[in-house]
């Protein structure tokens, strides 16, 4: 399975944000990939927008098939332009406040324990 299968589109992923020492975890659907970067809608937010606010690092796990990955990256948030367009395009029943658009930094295999990316 190629890896970025793992996060496609409507997939339940885990985020993990921080602020000031103080972690944070959130369950979202994913939105997909679009131009090779990870996008995610921000419909229900709170702390998680608060801290990737502050901190623009994130780290984000999810599992398929028996395959469980964990990717770490960073984000722009946006609430106009094409990026969230599209979060209101695919959010069924859902209004988004704002887009988050993840850059991978590294993939890495949870089971295999090797690097990926």
């Amino acid at each position: 399975m190629n890896w970025k299968e793992v996060f496609e589109k409507d997939q339940e992923i885990v985020l993990g944000t921080t602020f000031n020492e103080e972690p944070n975890l959130n369950v979202v659907l994913s939105v997909g990939f679009f131009d090779e970067k990870l996008l995610i809608a921000d419909c229900q937010m709170n702390t998680t927008l608060k801290n990737l606010k502050s901190n623009n690092k994130i780290c984000v796990y999810a599992k398929k098939n028996n395959t469980y990955l964990r990717l770490k990256g960073t984000v722009e948030i946006f609430n106009s332009g094409k990026y969230f367009e599209k979060c209101k395009e695919v959010c069924d029943g859902y209004n988004p406040k704002n887009a988050i658009l993840i850059s991978i930094k590294e993939v890495f295999d949870l089971d295999n324990s090797k690097k990926i990316i």
